[in-house]
């Protein structure tokens, strides 16, 4: 874009002449974005070790994954190569859980390994372990189990509070996820029932719950809508203020998701799919460029991925106050501040290209008009 190059913006009135001097941007991430998740067109099978696979978990570092089946009731362990990459994946050892239950559904375990807990249709029960050795569930011993009958007869997930004083139950007949308090944490003989918060409006098979490290968000993923519903929660950990925000659909790689796990940054998401025994790979990260223009007129990145764009330090009010922003595209989707106007009125698709995009604000940033220009 020439240094002498005016843009047009409204009534006649025109951005005035700018250096052409390099600003600052600041490249940054977000997890847990459900709204820009993507299919990695990664995946792993399981098919040859359990042939009803129904849920799923990763050690927190990666190199570890389990699966859970009613068809070999048991617990399968896998290696993985690439930390957090399922397709180096190799199958290590199984451990049984069929002398508790014979239709084991959903398992998780305490952050350190030295617990495994195991949800069972057939007592409608939380069944708990301990291991001797972390992480390594041939050394896994049952310690007791808990009844959640008296909330659903169908429970089809659990899921911990990190430190272990809250527990999360999933039922398919109340279509509700059930939250449970423990007196001494990570001991389910002495959990309490609190409340729960149906799911029924999003999802009428639901399959699985999953939260945020810091409680404030929950997702459930179900065979009806065959998609990942995400909730809000306004107070951490505490169900009853949840509300729904949005759901994204994983029907193109299985019909019958069943349990889902994240990545503890919240870059990854997998989903286990009941149709085709099979771990899907999703990449669930929103990157960021801040861009400071009160160090420059003209910025210029390459995206990793999904982009949110933000302006900061706009000029003071008072005249049209140009700059430009060059994307060396990869194809991904480029969000703009909602505080931008374009001739359409909507924002240019970002193509797989170098792209420049001219800018003007004539209140002090409060609104920006912008226009693809190269």
């Amino acid at each position: 874009m020439a240094n002498d190059n005016n843009f047009k913006i409204k009534n006649g009135l025109q951005a005035g002449r700018y250096l052409q001097t390099g600003g600052t941007e600041t490249a940054g991430s977000v997890g847990y974005n459900l709204a820009g998740a993507e299919y990695d067109s990664v995946s792993f099978s399981v098919a040859g070790q359990e042939a009803s696979p129904y849920g799923i978990f990763f050690k927190p570092d990666g190199t570890k994954m389990y699966i859970v089946g009613y068809t070999g009731d048991d617990v399968n362990e896998y290696d993985l190569s690439t930390a957090w990459d399922v397709s180096t994946a190799s199958y290590l050892q199984v451990f049984s859980v069929s002398a508790q239950d014979t239709t084991p559904l959903k398992l998780f375990f305490k952050p350190d390994g030295t617990k495994m807990f195991v949800l069972g249709a057939t007592g409608d029960d939380v069944n708990e372990y301990d291991l001797s050795t972390a992480w390594d569930v041939s050394t896994a011993s049952f310690l007791q189990n808990f009844s959640v009958a008296a909330q659903d007869t169908s429970p089809t997930d659990l899921f911990f509070k990190p430190d272990g004083t809250k527990m999360f139950v999933l039922g398919a007949v109340g279509d509700d996820v059930n939250e449970y308090d423990l007196s001494t944490a990570w001991d389910i003989a002495t959990a309490s029932y609190l409340q729960n918060f149906s799911v029924a409006a999003q999802e009428t098979s639901p399959g699985n719950v999953f939260f945020k490290p810091d409680g404030t968000k929950m997702y459930i993923v179900g065979v009806a809508g065959q998609d990942v519903n995400e909730y809000n929660l306004s107070t951490a950990w505490d169900i009853s203020t949840s509300v729904y925000s949005q759901n994204f659909s994983v029907a193109a790689q299985d019909t019958s998701p069943i349990d889902l796990f994240f990545k503890p940054d919240g870059t990854k998401m997998y989903v286990l799919g009941a149709s085709n025994d099979t771990v899907y790979q999703y990449s669930t990260v929103d990157y960021t460029q801040t861009l400071d223009l009160s160090t420059g007129s003209y910025f210029s990145f390459t995206p990793s991925g999904a982009t949110t764009v933000s302006f900061t330090n706009a000029p003071a009010s008072g005249k049209a106050v140009g700059f430009a922003v060059e994307i060396n595209g990869d194809g991904s989707v480029i969000t703009w501040p909602t505080s931008v106007k374009w001739p359409s009125g909507t924002a240019p698709t970002a193509t797989a290209s170098k792209e420049v995009y001219a800018f003007v604000t004539t209140d002090g940033g409060t609104t920006y008009y912008g226009k693809k220009v190269d």
